[in-house]
């Protein structure tokens, strides 16, 4: 067992867990509670935004898939899910924050009505079950690894998520703010720092750049085939597209101080996510060289042991403190922002609806009632999905939101027509299909579901919009000629 390093991460837990909250002294309303009373300045923005992104799959997910198939098997995240972030910024922040909601729901209602705001929230609500799982996961796995197996993996699941939890349900997205703040100060300084040993270590940046060339990893394009490019525009626009009508997302945005500072935030926050998502791939394959048969034998038996490996083996104390810091900072602030989000959209946008007239004062607490359950309901599943690939839990949650929310978010955004018919139309068809293609195999294997159930709730959002006008418009012809 580790003692030392075990030691600080509980303590880097505690302080931050002190720091969230001290933050909770500051809620006074539901508005503090669920966007920080939309107070947080730029760097605030950039950091939460940038902390929501980098959690337990991109230190160890996207590594251990970049290693086995180069740039090709990362498309969806970390290209997509950066991008779905400058799209936010560019062309989706100020719209939505100028109408001063609380909830991505709080649209779907006043756009669409009451039907269109459950279904699509219920979809959103239901895409965070494989994400947080996935932080859970990791955070079990750092206790196993620290712990040398004296703590199992599910105790260390349910320590490191009480420990996340107790500051999430006294401080809110004000808590998540200000510790994603100092938690991204530490993760960007301790992978900087590892990625500067484990090049030294490789024989300099240039030996690992040679091999990543050698094996054609910064090769993105697919294989020159209709199954290779479908495969591929699906998983770009899984986290793409799919983030995009995301609760977290959302909070972000409207937790910003003006539009403006919404707009820049998301933007320099995809970017940064982007470059800075290099450091671990970087790391993992200079431990092909610093240590090539112990990678190789992990990348078949557990990809997602190489990079603690590398670091408890090959570095020392001070590297291993900072990596450890770094990677418990990565999955605390996307597991913090990833328990409030659900929690926040079951409140406003269901629980509202079977029971009216709440004042805020209930509604926090409901607030704080749903994340405990929620967490509970999570650290159950993730239990249950142990051995599941981090980088799938997160990246198949997205295919929810993708199929069932972002069509009538964007149409309902920027299509005038877009109308209450178009968007149940669009919800319905869209799960429908991805679910069809998802349990038929053959079906599956031929075409992407989530790409089939993309295309359809495009259609029956077009369908059940026009339609209505075009016979509408029909009859009114019909009658003049009568």
């Amino acid at each position: 067992m580790n003692t030392t390093l075990l030691t600080f991460v509980i303590l880097y837990l505690i302080g931050t867990m002190g720091i969230g909250i001290y933050a909770g002294t500051r809620i006074k309303s539901t508005t503090d509670f669920a966007i920080a009373g939309r107070s947080l300045p730029l760097a605030m923005v950039i950091t939460t935004t940038f902390a929501t992104w980098f959690g337990a799959e991109t230190v160890m997910g996207i590594p251990a898939k970049f290693v086995q198939g180069g740039l090709n098997a990362v498309v969806e995240d970390p290209f997509g899910a950066s991008m779905c972030l400058v799209l936010v910024g560019a062309f989706f922040a100020t719209r939505l924050y100028k109408m001063s909601l609380l909830t991505i729901g709080d649209f779907y209602r006043h756009r669409f009505g009451k039907g269109v705001e459950v279904l699509c929230s219920i979809a959103i609500i239901l895409s965070y079950l494989g994400w947080v799982a996935a932080q859970i996961t990791a955070l079990g796995l750092v206790f196993y690894v620290l712990s040398g197996g004296a703590i199992s993996p599910e105790l260390g699941m349910f320590i490191g998520t009480t420990l996340v939890l107790i500051y999430v349900l006294i401080g809110g997205m004000l808590a998540v703010a200000w510790t994603d703040f100092i938690q991204m100060i530490v993760l960007v300084v301790g992978l900087s720092l590892i990625a500067v040993m484990a090049g030294h270590q490789a024989g300099g940046p240039d030996k690992v750049l040679d091999m990543a060339l050698a094996n054609d990893w910064f090769t993105i394009l697919p294989e020159h085939s209709t199954k290779g490019w479908l495969g591929f525009v699906a998983a770009a626009l899984t986290m793409m597209l799919g983030s995009i009508p995301q609760q977290d997302v959302f909070q972000r945005v409207m937790a910003a101080k003006d539009s403006d500072t919404a707009r820049l935030g998301t933007m320099i926050g995809g970017v940064s996510y982007l470059a800075f998502a290099f450091v671990p791939m970087f790391i993992v394959a200079a431990s092909l060289i610093i240590m090539p048969e112990e990678t190789k034998a992990l990348l078949v038996s557990d990809p997602q042991q190489v990079l603690p490996t590398l670091i408890l083996t090959k570095m020392p104390l001070i590297a291993q403190i900072f990596f450890f810091g770094a990677l418990v900072s990565a999955i605390k602030s996307t597991s913090s922002a990833t328990l409030l989000a659900p929690s926040t959209s079951f409140v406003e946008n269901i629980l509202k609806n079977i029971k009216p007239g709440m004042n805020d004062r209930q509604v926090l607490l409901a607030l704080r009632i749903t994340i405990l359950i929620f967490t509970g309901l999570v650290l159950m599943y993730a239990i249950k999905m142990r051995g599941t690939a981090i980088y799938d839990m997160v990246s198949s949650a997205y295919q929810v939101t993708l199929v069932g929310a972002f069509v009538p978010l964007v149409l309902g955004l920027f299509w005038s027509r877009a109308t209450t018919q178009g968007a149940l139309m669009s919800v319905v068809l869209g799960i429908g299909v991805w679910a069809l293609f998802l349990f038929n195999t053959a079906w599956g294997e031929a075409f992407p579901a989530q790409l089939a159930g993309l295309l359809t709730a495009f259609l029956g959002m077009m369908a059940g919009s026009l339609m209505p006008q075009f016979m509408a418009d029909h009859r009114t012809r019909q009658a003049h000629m009568a």
